[in-house]
């Protein structure tokens, strides 16, 4: 050998790799960590993007677990409109790694639970879960137990799963500046009010995410020290931004520190194995071919995509794993989606 890059694989070289073919025969993006067996039990938490890979599991036949069900008879509809089965609780999108803390803190008791309740024209909304209730609840005693029952089978979900894929989505957040305590959304957009005393905005820089996310991940294995992670970056551009940049420019710089963490925990953890969604959405060897016409929006084709390549890169590593994944996989809608970052478009002029 002359030098480390004689002989090199062929998906290590770029023109036999990528140049040389169709964008849709690329393959070898991914080379897994584990061998997900279809008895092992897996949850999906995170960013919009998470859903896509729960119903994807489903479909393929793997066990998805649900640790929070629907009220017996309640129809698909009302289901998704009530937000169950979109994620393995009824979290809602946890788009930050601090947020992913914050929900685990809660589950194993290391923090209490605030009681901020919000209330607009006699119904009451939980601030964690603002748009968990289209409605909102009727009195303040069911946004309390509500929400305890969501951290009671959140910690079900640690407990009982082998695989917690989260899908990394954003490093924009909003917190309670005097109590501590961070917000899915900012208050005021889905629900509560804005208070510019209390209420801060939080561009979280690389130190930060990674320091919540692999916090979150020790404190889950000392309760499931069997439990492995998938993690994800959503391709989904933000909605808007308040980082006083272009929301373009502002989307790269959020991503480029999310996929920066997940090398980095890759690297260092090995319970830990990342996917890589975002660059087959996002990379410009797929054209924008996946993309809506709003340019943000995955369409079902980069979903099914993405999940087939998933699919494939573990039957090519371990051998078939059932019969199920020969099949293909109902094209995904994108009214499937439930994303609540979506409610920003409403504010912008």
């Amino acid at each position: 050998m002359k030098n480390p890059y004689d002989n090199l694989p062929e998906r290590f070289i770029w023109k036999s790799s990528v140049a040389n073919k169709s964008m849709f025969d690329i393959s070898e993006l991914w080379d897994p960590k584990f061998h997900i067996k279809q008895n092992q039990h897996i949850v999906t938490f995170g960013s919009c993007f998470a859903q896509h890979i729960g119903n994807a599991m489903k479909q393929r036949g793997f066990k998805w677990l649900s640790t929070e069900n629907p009220p017996y008879g309640l129809s698909e509809t009302n289901c998704k409109a009530f937000n169950y089965n979109i994620f393995s609780a009824r979290t809602g999108n946890i788009y930050t790694t601090t947020l992913l803390k914050q929900w685990t803190e809660w589950a194993l008791g290391i923090k209490d639970v605030p009681d901020e309740i919000w209330e607009k024209e006699g119904r009451f909304f939980d601030p964690f879960r603002p748009r968990i209730e289209p409605n909102g609840f009727a009195s303040q005693e069911e946004v309390g137990s509500s929400l305890d029952q969501t951290i009671s089978s959140f910690r079900e979900a640690i407990k009982k799963s082998h695989y917690f894929v989260f899908t990394l989505g954003l490093t924009e957040s909003w917190v309670n500046s005097d109590l501590g305590y961070e917000y899915p959304m900012c208050p005021g957009t889905a629900a509560g009010k804005f208070d510019d005393i209390r209420h801060k905005f939080v561009n979280q820089q690389f130190n930060q995410v990674i320091s919540a996310l692999g916090k979150s991940m020790e404190m889950m294995r000392e309760v499931n020290s069997d439990l492995k992670f998938i993690l994800t970056v959503s391709p989904v551009p933000l909605m808007a931004t308040n980082s006083n940049q272009h929301v373009l420019v502002a989307t790269m710089a959020s991503k480029s520190i999310l996929r920066a963490v997940t090398s980095q925990l890759v690297a260092n953890r090995g319970y830990v194995d990342y996917f890589p969604a975002y660059e087959i959405i996002n990379s410009p060897v797929f054209k924008g071919a996946f993309f809506e016409p709003n340019q943000r929006s995955v369409n079902p084709y980069g979903v099914s995509f993405v999940m087939d390549n998933f699919f494939k890169c573990l039957v090519d590593k371990f051998g078939d794993l059932h019969k199920k994944t020969k099949q293909t996989p109902p094209i995904v809608k994108k009214s499937d989606e439930v994303c609540e970052e979506e409610l920003l478009e409403a504010f912008c002029k």
